[in-house]
């Protein structure tokens, strides 16, 4: 099966997740479990190759609304990206997203997230992509803030992480505003 694949740039390309994907994707987790647990309540579940596989597993067996791609950046899987939660009757979806540490301040979760909007809005005809970040996590903040979202608010102990729960601010971004 082809899988599906957005050319972003020159440096960068987004592709469809795999079973081939499953020891990168579990190598970044492993060697970053501390950076990215911090905001990631997922890795801790994280521990083995078998779970990554899992979770690829499953996802090739969904009903794919939802779409999860490997971010490359020069050749190089750095990350996930993804659309989720995705509401065809009403035209609206959310965007989520995790990167290597050592790949950040180089623009290419920005792009990325760029790129995926455009298939979200031209490609799927949606009208509203939201993106979630904890309260905390002025990083992940600030991707949705330079794409020209709205904060539109915040949703109260909105993710459990192993410390408790987190609030989550919720931007919006709908087609007109492009």
């Amino acid at each position: 099966m082809k899988r599906l694949e957005i050319i972003v740039d020159k440096d960068i390309f987004l592709r469809e997740i795999g079973l081939d994907d499953a020891s990168a994707i579990f190598n970044i987790i492993d060697s970053e479990r501390e950076y990215l647990g911090e905001w990631l309540p997922f890795i801790e579940l994280s521990k083995t190759l078998s779970f990554t596989r899992r979770f690829i597993e499953n996802y090739l067996l969904s009903d794919k609304l939802d779409v999860t791609f490997s971010i490359y950046f020069q050749n190089n899987l750095v990350g996930i990206i993804g659309l989720k939660e995705t509401d065809l009757d009403n035209k609206k979806t959310e965007i989520g997203y995790w990167m290597s540490e050592k790949y950040q301040h180089k623009g290419i979760m920005t792009r990325a997230c760029k790129a995926l909007i455009d298939y979200a809005f031209d490609e799927m005809n949606l009208n509203r992509i939201q993106i979630k970040a904890a309260a905390g996590n002025l990083k992940s903040q600030g991707i949705p803030d330079r794409l020209g979202f709205t904060r539109e608010g915040i949703e109260r102990d909105g993710e459990l992480h192993n410390r408790g729960f987190v609030d989550l601010i919720v931007f919006g971004l709908l087609k007109a505003d492009r």
